[in-house]
């Protein structure tokens, strides 16, 4: 049987107190439920004592959610020890967390108290705490920068006054991996002293990026506990990742030799609760719930997790209730585009589908990302166009407000270069003079639509038009982030189809 390793989730409390954040109780009770959907052991529901809205959401947690315990922080005064009992009073299962500042830096500028004042307020509050609770949890804060033999002293003393959790947290994240491992290897030798009741817990903050490191690192120094926050969320640069954690322990069983309790599948729409509650965004690059954390926009690695997910990723992104993402860009290459298509279920020929991938390169270039919309707008216009009249080579536009716009466009004429320039009413209007010109076609525009189809200052658009030549009429469409690009392309495939049927020219054009 392997050690259980308690997760302990603060999102609700030290979570919170991220610059910006303020949870309403209906919002704390939606992200508490969703933890237990989660299956986290312990919920920090929120500091009772630090306001009317926090005792009202611990209390309601404590009364509506099942399964987890519930906590409430409490510093050493007897208020905040009876008020944090008086909100957790319904839960079934509930404990107190009292913590009390042990660095040096701490009690000379916080909290005025000696050593021993420290040591005295901590085991009279223990004591209190533990009439309420048979579960106490005592933190020495900002651990890493204290004594550690005070550290040990206090929390022996905390201990023999019925704490049953000791937790050491990295308040500011100043350790380092291997010096948390010294100081927590201490403190499981010198104050658990083999009483199995008593849990050591790390509780580890992110200033140097270091929170999870320094918190799996504790586990081989005898951690059985880790606090985190979904999303890492919580004061400067945040807390430990309670997904991370959880996902590094169950990826990596061999290498932690514990077990969890959580449920996996629910990390993601967790993620997205917190992040959609707090309004904190989750950074694209955020391992196991960021956007990119399943993403893939490399030809290299795109081939190989179309051939086995394994090559590139470590976690299985269906276990966290997300799913892999091949990310169509100016690096994907021809395996990736291929099965973008046939995912779509559009099948190429050999021709075409080299036209579609040079298209989409050219575009991915200036665009970076494309979607399926784009993909299709890209197939829609590049799709049997090997026999048409002209294609377009290059286009320049120029002009303005106190000039009029000068368009000239370069087509290609089954390996001939045709050039034309023209004036018109608007940079559009002067490109299809000019095209019509290089045509000696006369055509009108019966319809001209623009319809984006991303959003951003580089989205993708998608021009569609008909032109009226004589009594007939002509459909034509182009792709591009630029609209002037994008309507000289759908002119041009219009114009191509008017060639088409109509093979009479101008005396000009047959010139």
């Amino acid at each position: 049987m392997q050690d259980r390793l308690i997760i302990f989730d603060t999102t609700l409390r030290d979570g919170e107190q991220a610059p910006g954040i303020a949870l309403s109780p209906d919002d704390k009770v939606a992200i508490a439920t969703q933890l237990a959907k989660l299956r986290v052991d312990v919920i920090e529901a929120g500091f009772a004592a630090s306001s009317p809205g926090d005792f009202e959401a611990v209390s309601r947690i404590a009364a509506e959610i099942d399964g987890p315990v519930i906590a409430s922080l409490a510093r050493t005064h007897p208020d905040d020890i009876d008020r944090a009992a008086d909100a957790l009073a319904p839960a079934a299962r509930k404990r107190i967390h009292v913590f009390a500042s042990t660095s040096p830096i701490h009690m000379e500028q916080m909290l005025r108290m000696t050593p021993q004042e420290v040591l005295r307020s901590v085991v009279e509050s223990v004591t209190r705490a533990k009439r309420y609770s048979d579960d106490v949890e005592f933190s020495p804060q900002d651990a890493t920068r204290s004594d550690p033999d005070f550290i040990v002293e206090v929390c022996r003393a905390a201990v023999a006054a019925g704490a049953t959790t000791i937790n050491i947290p990295d308040t500011v994240g100043y350790a380092m991996p291997e010096d948390f491992v010294a100081l927590l290897s201490r403190v499981y030798d010198d104050v658990r002293q083999g009483n199995e009741d008593v849990i050591i817990s790390t509780h580890c903050h992110n200033d140097l990026g270091l929170a999870v490191a320094n918190s799996l690192s504790a586990i081989h120094a005898g951690a059985r506990q880790i606090e985190g926050a979904i999303n890492g969320i919580g004061e400067r640069a945040g807390n430990t990742s309670t997904e991370e954690i959880i996902m590094a322990i169950t990826t990596r069983q061999d290498h932690f030799g514990v077990e969890i309790g959580a449920n996996t599948t629910e990390i993601f729409e967790t993620s997205r609760l917190v992040s959609s509650l707090t309004g904190y965004p989750i950074q694209f690059n955020k391992a196991v719930v960021g956007r990119n954390a399943f993403a893939h926009e490399s030809g290299i690695h795109q081939h190989g997790v179309l051939r086995n997910r394994e090559t590139y990723e470590i976690m299985d992104p269906s276990a966290i209730g997300h799913q892999s993402m091949i990310v169509l860009g100016k690096h994907s290459g021809r395996a990736a585009f291929a099965d973008a298509l046939s995912k779509l279920g559009i099948h190429l020929g050999d021709t075409d589908f080299q036209r579609s991938f040079d298209r989409f390169k050219e575009l991915a270039d200036r665009k970076g990302e494309i979607g399926e919309e784009g993909l299709r707008a890209i197939v829609a216009e590049e799709v049997g166009t090997d026999l048409v009249e002209m294609k377009l080579v290059a286009l320049h536009v120029s002009g303005g407000s106190r000039e009029a716009p000068v368009a000239t466009i370069t087509l290609d004429r089954h390996g001939e270069e045709v050039v034309a320039t023209a004036e018109g009413d608007g940079m559009v209007n002067a490109a299809f003079v000019a095209i019509q010109d290089a045509y000696g076609i006369a055509a009108s525009l019966a319809d001209y639509r623009v319809s984006p189809l991303t959003s951003g200052a580089d989205a993708m658009a998608i021009v569609e038009i008909i032109i009226q030549v004589g009594s007939r009429t002509f459909s034509g469409r182009g792709v591009s982030t630029d609209v002037v690009e994008g309507s000289v392309r759908a002119i041009v495939s219009a114009m191509n189809k008017a060639a088409v049927a109509i093979p009479q020219r101008t005396p000009e054009a047959q010139a």
